[in-house]
């Protein structure tokens, strides 16, 4: 069945149509979704897809291709009958293109089922040509600008007179909910401080949320606030008049010195109150009676489902099919006469494609001698940073204004900040705005730059919206975290991290590295920068920690594995085990020796990881931890909250039960009971409750 054409107006409505029919088809078949914003917003997706973007269905992946991004995920089925429409194929999960297509019309009408390509939002690595995860609102335009920061970055880097490699453009496609939400100010804050001129952002003004009107909640005069961060703005008063949105991004592509925002004003398709959705919002599926009264009116065949007329695929072909195809073999002609003539930076551009490192990448890390007084790990964490950086020329961040405390500054020789005028810095000052900063470290993530951030521990919570996104992206981020703990000191609770240990652990795929002197720092680098699909926290002091004296202890190299022995008992066979993390190890060092002069042999473990250490094999884990020694004490600045895995029935805790408080750091460890007495104390308790209990003995294991 198809729907006759005869003229290119024709066959321009005859493709949007399709893009709208195929949206509410799905949406129907999934009794779930959200129709209304596709429907509106096809004439967008059109001129984008088939016009304007510069972009190779058959290469999803070529490196300079312009970036699309649908930050109102929520109107997900947009974007897949897009990339269907387009023919964009699959890539597997080693890199390698499939001949197949990421979005098949299968794919379409299994809209939100298990196995299909079209979840309920787009999944970046789940379906090729989505490029970046964008589930909550407001995370998609804020990836957009870590997108539009790469593009000038990798322009200023590998650009050479004559080869123009980068420099791509960002699309993001955004709702009343996105600019609502606080981190799209941070975002285009930034961005128009920044004159991120290859950045466009379209704001679909349909004055629909959820709730019903934006006038609830929602008044403010968008254009002049966006001209107030700096952004230049076009209006276009109705989304279905093409030739308003083919001179909107026009002008975008001919600004030069900053953002723009393209405002379209649609009306939104509403579904019909029904057994799904009761308030009848933009969120519900239309229902058939209403679907075939719309099909009707776009002359559109009412009894058939998921109709793609073959002149449209044609048209797509045609379009963004052949001009995308000849862009990136033009593009990959020009990349190899680069590689003869510029190949060290050409090796560098495939290394970053692939996400690996350099070769001698850790070449200058250099070991830390043994001092009792030591350093804190966020100035050992600077030094590291340092020495790694000079050989990993694509690591590159900052901090949300606490670079000097954080000791996230990049200190050597012609490095530079990132700004306006000078794209190729690799410090980034991303002021006092942790969630778009962790945000923007997706973005230029997902554009393969190695990304660092940096704050105070405590405003890890500020972060984790974007940080769960880049778990869930498998995004080799490394995040420092420094003033881990009560260690804080007179700052007070306010700034005291106690539940942030917990909360980072609880992130699947997150890896989280507490270490306990500056040689486990520099072993919890080599970890970070040596992951290729998973974030990384640094936990870091403010205080200093002792640089132990490995000749007389384990190696550092332990951290690896997530724990290990680091000082045993005579011939292995402890009575005690007491486990630490990151400041606290010193303690049960300290603790270790008071019990063996009272004659108990104690096993100290470093347990920087759980989750390296929880991902060794079984028989190495027991070796640290041996399941027939049951006295064990856990030790660490924040709750017992998933310890009891590492401690088991006898074991007890030292740490919090509650907030912090305003004192020095010393008087706060006494207050609070983190001292190495305490620990002996619980060792001992330990010893007493592992002893085998009698047939009327129904003991419970204690976390004070």
């Amino acid at each position: 069945m198809s729907v006759s054409t005869n003229a290119t107006e024709s066959i321009e409505l005859l493709a949007i149509n399709t893009i709208r029919t195929l949206s509410m088809d799905a949406v129907e078949a999934a009794k779930s979704g959200h129709p209304g914003t596709p429907m509106a917003l096809a004439p967008v997706a059109y001129v984008l897809y088939n016009e304007v973007l510069r972009y190779d269905p058959a290469s999803p992946l070529w490196p300079a291709r312009d970036r699309f991004i649908l930050s109102c995920g929520h109107a997900s089925m947009l974007l897949y009958v897009a990339l269907h429409l387009s023919g964009v194929k699959q890539v597997g999960t080693d890199g390698q293109m499939l001949d197949e297509p990421a979005v098949s019309l299968d794919d379409i009408r299994k809209f939100r089922q298990l196995s299909s390509r079209c979840p309920g939002h787009p999944e970046h690595g789940h379906t090729a040509g989505v490029e970046t995860t964008t589930g909550p609102l407001g995370q998609g335009v804020a990836n957009s600008v870590g997108i539009a920061i790469a593009s000038r970055w990798l322009a200023a880097r590998y650009n050479r007179p004559g080869f123009d490699l980068f420099g791509f453009n960002v699309y993001a496609l955004c709702s009343d909910g996105d600019l609502m939400e606080g981190i799209s100010g941070e975002a285009a804050s930034l961005a128009g401080h920044l004159k991120l001129s290859n950045l466009c952002w379209i704001y679909d003004n349909n004055g629909i949320t959820i709730e019903g009107h934006t006038a609830l909640a929602f008044s403010e005069d968008v254009a002049v606030r966006f001209a107030g961060y700096g952004w230049s703005v076009v209006e276009v008063d109705d989304v279905n008049q093409l030739e308003g949105l083919r001179g909107a991004l026009k002008s975008f592509q001919q600004t030069k010195d900053r953002p723009t925002l393209i405002i379209v004003r649609s009306v939104i398709a509403y579904g019909a109150p029904n057994k799904h959705n009761t308030h009848g919002a933009h969120g519900a599926p239309l229902g058939e009676d209403e679907i075939r009264l719309t099909k009707a009116a776009y002359g559109w065949p009412q009894e058939a489902h998921f109709l793609v007329p073959e002149e449209v695929r044609a048209h797509f072909a045609a379009g963004i099919g052949t001009h995308g195809r000849q862009l990136r073999q033009s593009w990959d002609g020009l990349f190899a006469e680069y590689k003869k003539r510029c190949p060290g930076l050409a090796g560098e551009i495939e290394l970053v494609a692939r996400r690996e490192l350099p070769a001698g990448w850790d070449a200058d890390i250099k070991p830390f001698a043994a001092d009792a007084r030591g350093m804190a790990t966020r100035a050992s964490s600077g030094k590291v940073l340092n020495q790694v950086a000079k050989r990993v020329p694509w690591l590159l961040g900052g901090s949300a204004d606490l670079a000097p405390s954080n000791n996230t500054l990049l200190n050597f020789a012609d490095v530079g900040s990132f700004s306006a005028a000078n794209p190729g810095g690799r410090n980034f000052h991303f002021g006092i705005r942790e969630h778009v900063m962790g945000a923007i470290a997706n973005g230029m993530a997902l554009c393969g730059l190695r990304p660092y951030t940096g704050t105070f521990f405590v405003f890890s919570d500020y972060m984790r919206p974007p940080m769960r996104l880049a778990a869930f992206m498998e995004l080799p981020i490394l995040y420092i975290f420094t003033h881990d703990s009560i260690g804080v000191g007179e700052d007070g609770p306010t700034h005291q991290p106690i539940e942030q240990l917990a909360a980072l652990r609880a992130i699947p795929y997150m890896i989280v590295i507490r270490p306990a002197d500056a040689n486990e720092v520099a072993e919890a680098y080599r970890v970070a920068l040596l992951s290729k699909n998973r974030p990384v926290a640094l936990v870091l002091t403010r205080q200093n920690l002792p640089t132990l004296d490995r000749s007389q202890l384990a190696p550092a190299s332990g951290l690896a594995r997530g724990a290990y022995v680091l000082a045993d008992a005579p011939a292995g066979k402890p009575q005690v085990i007491l486990i630490g993390t990151g400041s606290e190890v010193s303690i049960c060092l300290a603790a270790r020796d008071k019990l063996a002069a009272e004659g108990v042999q104690a096993r100290v473990v470093s347990l920087p990881s759980w989750e390296l250490f929880d991902a060794q094999p079984a028989d190495y884990r027991d070796s640290v931890l041996p399941p027939n020694c049951h006295a064990r004490v856990g030790v660490e600045l924040g709750l017992s909250f998933g310890w009891e895995k590492y401690l088991g029935r006898c074991g007890r805790f030292v740490g919090m039960t509650g907030f912090g408080a305003s004192a020095p750091v010393g008087v706060l460890l006494e207050h609070f009971g983190i001292t190495p007495e305490n620990v002996v104390a619980q060792a001992k308790a330990a010893i007493g409750s592992s002893i085998p209990a009698g047939p009327s003995d129904h003991r419970k294991a204690r976390f004070p």
